[in-house]
């Protein structure tokens, strides 16, 4: 019987948290919103990663507001948020930082670490693809370990941290495409398309005017992590937890079904993961208490498309991995 009373105690605490949860993160995407216009999808699925603990890769040309987003991000979400062009030229210490060595008064020698712009809770790394794979790779163990080694020394990164990367789909000369293992850092690729027309008039009065609005915080760092928190306690029916098994599994060479000859190579249990807490994350932002099967679908392709390849034959045919997700994602819903 107390086991009964307990459980019962345990999900008025979740929902109780949850429904206050709720309200800073709609207060949060309403502050967003004022300052990024017709991009609704884009914020909710940039909201859904950071809510979800993770990473997202923001892929669009030029002009379409992929900066101001992290910036607005950073502001509303209250993050200590820190910049970075990626370039030719970019060497690992550019971002991780370096030692130097020092001499004090009385001529001793010794080593001081000074911490580069990723020691921040929100790095946005701009036209990532741009820097040299080396450089690129310096980001990979601070995205699943949350610390980085400089020297043999540990240090540890602020939590909670977050990357955000833009990428350029546009002038692919003199650049270097992300390895497979740092795109599958990624909670989520992220495609940032043109404004409708409406939203397009908006941008024209609400940017070129005297004075320009701008973003103004809507929540802390505490709660945000404990946002976060939450999240991971969501629980999650049975029925979403197979869908998410059953889709994943389906994108993977030597599963049963037609589009499976079009892939070359699928997404690993990562992407299983990061479904789980994207389904919860979009549940919480939705005001919902628990994730549903439709959450999985519509979050099927940012999750999963960058963790896939199509064979050369499926190019040839016209398939892309996109279409290939949806039809998958179509079997399940």
């Amino acid at each position: 019987m107390s086991s009964a009373s307990e459980t019962f105690d345990l999900d008025q605490m979740i929902i109780a948290n949850a429904e206050a949860a709720a309200a800073h993160v709609k207060a949060a995407r309403a502050a967003v919103g004022t300052v990024i216009f017709g991009q609704e999808d884009v914020i909710e699925r940039a909201m859904i990663t950071i809510l979800a603990g993770g990473h997202a890769l923001l892929v669009g040309v030029p002009g379409l507001a992929k900066t101001k987003l992290v910036e607005a991000l950073g502001t509303v979400l209250g993050l200590d948020s820190r910049r970075v062009q990626f370039t030719p030229d970019l060497m690992p210490s550019d971002i991780l930082g370096a030692e130097v060595l020092e001499e004090d008064g009385a001529g001793r020698r010794a080593f001081r670490f000074i911490r580069g712009p990723i020691f921040a809770q929100l790095l946005m790394a701009d036209e990532i693809n741009r820097a040299s794979p080396r450089t690129q790779s310096a980001l990979l163990q601070a995205m699943q370990e949350y610390h980085v080694t400089v020297a043999g020394e540990r240090h540890d990164l602020p939590k909670p941290f977050h990357v955000l990367a833009t990428q350029n789909p546009l002038e692919q000369e003199g650049t270097y495409p992300l390895p497979e293992a740092q795109l599958d850092r990624f909670l989520m690729e992220i495609d940032v398309d043109y404004p409708d027309r409406d939203a397009e008039r908006r941008i024209l009065f609400e940017t070129t005017g005297a004075e320009e609005t701008r973003a103004r915080a809507a929540m802390t760092v505490d709660e945000l992590l404990a946002v976060q928190r939450l999240v991971r306690r969501l629980p999650v029916g049975e029925s979403v937890v197979e869908a998410i098994l059953t889709l994943v599994r389906s994108a993977r060479p030597g599963a049963e079904g037609p589009e499976q000859r079009f892939i070359a190579w699928g997404p690993g249990p990562r992407a299983s993961q990061s479904l789980m807490l994207a389904v919860r994350a979009r549940a919480l932002l939705d005001g919902r208490y628990a994730p549903s099967v439709d959450d999985v679908v519509a979050l099927a392709e940012p999750v999963l498309k960058h963790r896939m390849a199509l064979t050369f034959a499926a190019r040839a045919e016209g398939e892309s991995v996109a279409h290939i997700v949806r039809r998958l994602a179509a079997k399940i819903g």
